[in-house]
């Protein structure tokens, strides 16, 4: 009798502690919200590279995970959402509480004369461009052959992930990040203002937005999962609808170059203007402060920038910052099928498509996009006066962006 009282005993607290085991790894962040009805259902063509591609039979721990996830998803699809309810309109003005961002200059126009595009037929070409280099064995670059699980979790950190949405976002500096980064805040309801979610992602502060904090992100999940983190990156990778922003690589970096060092930024002044100067303009006993070295007029010139990119000790000292760094190193186009490929060259357009594509344009609206004023026909003069040497190289060093994405290699910079 005293055997049957102990095995019935420790049945029930064998289920209480698998109950608690569940609510420590799913509730805390609500995994379990698959709402595949986002994902793109298009077609895999046979040379597609992607992490979890090959996934007609999942681990055992995997189908676990798939099949109590989408047991719970069937309990939760009932629950009405606030943000579903609402159509959020934008703001009549920006909000310019930041230099950098008067110093961009917002378009509000609705840009009604831009002819329509067929976004359809426009992401097919991107992402077969995309596929089709990743599948070439003989264009290559570093980290192409490796595969995700060879990824290190320090470099996941620009996944942003949604999972009321069902929505994977990685996020590229200088790529109106900032928008997109709001976007995500309102669709996850990741930040409450006054006890309540931001419904207008212009509501939403600078400081909060790029607060790594406010974000759910890949790297995170090691620290909440565990062993299970990289099974349910996968799982996510393979449900969940992937979207990233991209931009002419070379633009990107006179941009990166202009609101980084032509502002006065105190981070950047310390951590890489001192060092540029020193190494590259023979400066010393520099000023300990941004403002005092704009007054005596000690700024970083963009040759200077430039050297520091080509410069071999760069790297070995640490890894690019992430407003210079390459897109394929931040967001691994090879190792990530992306089902949507996005550019700032015509980031109305696409950032309208993907909204409806995702079934959350009723909830918002992508905020009017700056016109930028680091425009593609300023390359010239931007580079006027590096050397041709210097502009190979650079060219080298972010060819595999220019490649992966459809940016035609700019010629006139690279020859006499």
């Amino acid at each position: 009798m005293t055997k049957a009282r102990l095995l019935r005993l420790s049945v029930v607290l064998v289920s209480i502690f698998m109950i608690l085991l569940i609510i420590v790894y799913w509730d805390n962040v609500g995994t379990a919200h698959f709402y595949l009805h986002t994902s793109f259902s298009r077609p895999r063509s046979p040379g597609a590279i992607a992490a979890g591609e090959d996934w007609e039979a999942l681990p055992d721990v995997d189908e676990f995970l798939a099949k109590l996830l989408s047991s719970s998803l069937k309990q939760n699809s009932s629950i009405p959402r606030k943000t579903e309810q609402l159509l959020v309109q934008g703001s009549n003005k920006p909000v310019l509480s930041n230099l950098e961002e008067n110093v961009r200059g917002y378009d509000w126009s609705t840009h009604k004369d831009r002819n329509s595009l067929d976004q359809e037929k426009l992401q097919v070409e991107r992402q077969r461009t995309l596929r089709e280099f990743c599948a070439n064995s003989s264009f290559t670059f570093p980290t192409k052959e490796r595969s995700f699980d060879d990824i290190p979790n320090y470099e996941l950190n620009h996944l942003i992930v949604d999972d009321r949405h069902g929505v994977i976002y990685c996020y590229v500096p200088k790529v109106a990040c900032t928008n997109w980064k709001r976007v995500m805040i309102v669709l996850s309801e990741s930040l409450l203002d006054q006890g309540v979610p931001y419904r207008n992602p212009l509501d939403i502060p600078r400081e909060h937005v790029h607060n790594t904090s406010t974000h759910l992100t890949f790297n995170k999940f090691w620290r909440r999962y565990g062993k299970f983190s990289r099974h349910l990156m996968k799982i996510k990778l393979k449900k969940y609808t992937k979207f990233l922003f991209v931009r002419d690589p070379f633009v990107r970096l006179i941009s990166a170059f202009r609101s980084k060092f032509e502002l006065e930024n105190e981070e950047f002044y310390r951590r890489f203007a001192i060092p540029m100067l020193k190494l590259y303009s023979n400066h010393t006993n520099l000023p300990t402060s941004v403002s005092e070295a704009f007054g005596a007029g000690l700024k970083v010139s963009f040759s200077d920038f430039i050297q520091y990119l080509l410069d071999p000790r760069t790297e070995k000292m640490a890894p690019f910052n992430e407003h210079w760094r390459q897109i394929y190193r931040l967001c691994h186009p090879c190792q990530i099928d992306y089902d949507f490929i996005g550019k700032l060259e015509t980031l109305d357009e696409d950032a309208a498509y993907l909204l409806q594509l995702l079934k959350v344009d009723r909830l918002l609206r992508f905020p009017p996009s700056y016109r930028n004023r680091t425009a593609s026909s300023w390359e010239d003069n931007w580079f006027a006066k590096i050397p041709l040497a210097w502009r190979q190289q650079l060219y080298k060093l972010y060819e595999a962006d220019f490649v992966l994405f459809g940016y035609p290699k700019p010629e006139n910079l690279l020859k006499d």
